[in-house]
């Protein structure tokens, strides 16, 4: 079976919405603690704005989720976290677009990036067991999940149209702090 491509702009794509960790986390299905220890050791940095000291917070960007849901999905196969840096470092080589049409393929301790059906099928008959990745589909789960998640522009507002913080544990003034700020 063959995925189609992805048609319509993609939530985020132009860089235009970025995505704090928190919001990652939900949307990929990590902890927050896995996706600190990736952005420390450079396996996937947020691409938006990285976090500069104490206070401030990283904003990852739609193609950074869907990298991240990658190495999550690679990670859960028992792939290894060298050879998954391998795939990420090929990965960060393709623009959006590009990523949509790739699927990767793992036996567990190689990753194979194919670009085709035929690619797929030559894998395969190599006799041994593998799984793929279709990164297509790791884009519509991301698209789904953030759906009912929040995003923030990427660009900083001017000091003078930044919102107030509400105080910290206001749920309520932090919803509505959002829902002004669009």
């Amino acid at each position: 079976m063959h995925e189609q491509p992805l048609e319509g702009p993609l939530v985020g794509e132009d860089g235009s919405v970025g995505y704090r960790g928190v919001t990652a986390c939900q949307a990929v299905g990590i902890s927050y603690r896995q996706l600190d220890y990736w952005a420390r050791t450079t396996l996937v940095v947020p691409s938006v704005r990285d976090a500069s000291g104490s206070g401030t917070s990283r904003l990852y960007s739609f193609r950074d989720l869907v990298v991240l849901k990658v190495v999550k999905r690679l990670l859960d196969a028992g792939v290894s976290l060298q050879n998954i840096r391998r795939a990420i470092d090929t990965l960060r080589s393709h623009g959006v677009e590009d990523l949509a049409g790739i699927t990767l393929i793992s036996d567990g301790t190689t990753v194979y990036e194919c670009r085709s059906p035929e690619e797929v099928v030559d894998l395969l008959q190599g006799g041994q067991g593998v799984f793929g990745i279709a990164i297509g589909g790791a884009f519509k789960e991301i698209q789904g999940s953030l759906s009912h998640l929040p995003g923030e522009p990427a660009a900083p507002q001017p000091v003078d149209e930044q919102p107030e913080e509400p105080a910290a544990g206001d749920e309520l003034a932090a919803r509505r702090a959002r829902r002004r700020a669009g």
